[in-house]
């Protein structure tokens, strides 16, 4: 289904009618606020979020997501039906794009930004595979379907939401895409990759007029910092707004979304660079590549103070 309120909530009002009494209502919405699409529901304290992850047969994790109204009995269903398909939960607090969403959407936008600044997109798709990333951000997008990402932001619009860190860097080009080049992903056999039949899929080779290379390009580790910083620095806004756990945080990047597994997860890269060094890079990038970047004043008292997302074992102990 697609991320409309609107044929969410047609949708669940159909299904309620044909619903046992005092069952479950759990939906796999990946970016609408759980606590609105519930408001569709005869009864919002048994409805919850639970997103799986593509493909589904494969990916081991499930976020669940409590929304306000969300009894407590109805996360322990949730979390019981999870242990039945074998799969591993995080519970996360309800919020647009909940945390996987949130922090896997900068790895695409960074994706396309760097495209847009005229890195090559050989370069920006391989970087992201060494760094241990499954598949490049131009590859990932064009499975997701470009007119997906175009619907959930215009969705996001029409709910009244702020303006994004310089959403103009991806949100002008994928209308362009869709709308004036009409390549709006594999499912339309065609996006930023081509899709030849009977044989592998490859770079679209009018990326190169339509983003035209830069004559000087970044180094491969220059590309894959980015790619990993931007995404953590989503993941410890999520944490400080109280969205997600520092442990479920890095245990929902790696199973989830692909971040790579040598770090130990989003949280855990930040440490093991170090809070102090972390905000210091990140805000070097905020000078030459734009404001998304800059750290938030939470994170730089806590780089300031010392303040570990996880604790040492020692200190658990007492």
């Amino acid at each position: 289904m697609f991320e409309s309120r609107e044929v969410k909530a047609a949708v669940t009002q159909r299904a309620a009618g044909r619903m046992l009494p005092g069952a479950v209502f759990g939906t796999n919405t990946s970016t609408l606020p759980v606590s609105g699409l519930s408001e569709a529901f005869v009864r919002p304290d048994q409805f919850i979020g639970m997103h799986f992850f593509s493909p589904v047969d494969r990916m081991p994790l499930l976020e669940i997501v409590v929304g306000k109204q969300t009894s407590a009995a109805t996360l322990a269903r949730a979390l019981d039906f999870t242990q039945q398909l074998r799969k591993t939960p995080i519970v996360v607090q309800d919020s647009r794009g909940f945390f996987t969403s949130r922090t896997f959407g900068t790895f695409i936008k960074e994706g396309i930004a760097m495209l847009q600044e005229g890195v090559m997109p050989a370069l920006i798709e391989n970087a992201a595979i060494q760094a241990g990333f499954p598949v490049g951000p131009l590859a990932i997008v064009d499975e997701v379907s470009l007119g997906l990402s175009l619907q959930v932001y215009d969705q996001w619009v029409a709910d009244g939401a702020p303006p994004a860190f310089e959403p103009a860097l991806t949100v002008d080009l994928l209308r362009k895409m869709v709308h004036s080049l009409g390549r709006g992903g594999r499912a339309a056999g065609a996006g930023f990759y081509e899709y030849p039949k009977g044989a592998a899929k490859h770079l679209w080779a009018g990326l190169a007029q339509l983003c035209p290379a830069a004559k000087a390009q970044p180094q491969v580790d220059e590309v894959q910092r980015r790619l990993l910083t931007i995404q953590a620095l989503e993941a410890a806004r999520c944490v400080e707004e109280g969205v997600v756990s520092a442990a479920d945080a890095d245990v929902g990047s790696v199973l989830g979304i692909g971040y790579p597994s040598w770090t130990g997860g989003v949280i855990s890269y930040i440490e093991t660079i170090g809070l102090q060094a972390f905000v210091d890079e990140a805000d070097r990038m905020r000078e030459a590549y734009g404001e998304r970047y800059r750290p938030s004043p939470w994170l730089l008292e806590r780089a300031r103070a010392h303040v570990p997302f996880h604790q040492p074992m020692e200190l658990l102990a007492e």
